[in-house]
């Protein structure tokens, strides 16, 4: 049961990582057009697509910032908290 907990504690901080990799991409956009930034996009999708669905519901998904990476970041410290006190 521990390796499960190291291993989800790993899987949170890649995760948490690619996210804020791919903030600092959306500052460079000749950059968001290369294989990483594709790769990159591609596995934090599934993550921030649900986070900006929930931000549309709650009417705060207007304007030009994108809020959908600061509720992910939040999302994966509870899921993480959770998981390390089970």
């Amino acid at each position: 049961m521990n390796t499960i907990k190291i291993a989800l504690g790993i899987l949170f901080r890649i995760m948490d990582s690619l996210i804020l990799v791919r903030v600092l991409l959306s500052f460079f956009p000749t950059l968001q057009s290369s294989r990483i930034s594709y790769f990159i996009y591609q596995m934090t999708e599934p993550i921030l697509a649900p986070c900006r669905a929930i931000l549309d519901k709650l009417g705060l998904g207007m304007g030009m910032i994108d809020f959908s990476p600061i509720l992910a970041f939040i999302l994966l410290y509870i899921l993480q908290n959770l998981v390390y006190i089970l």
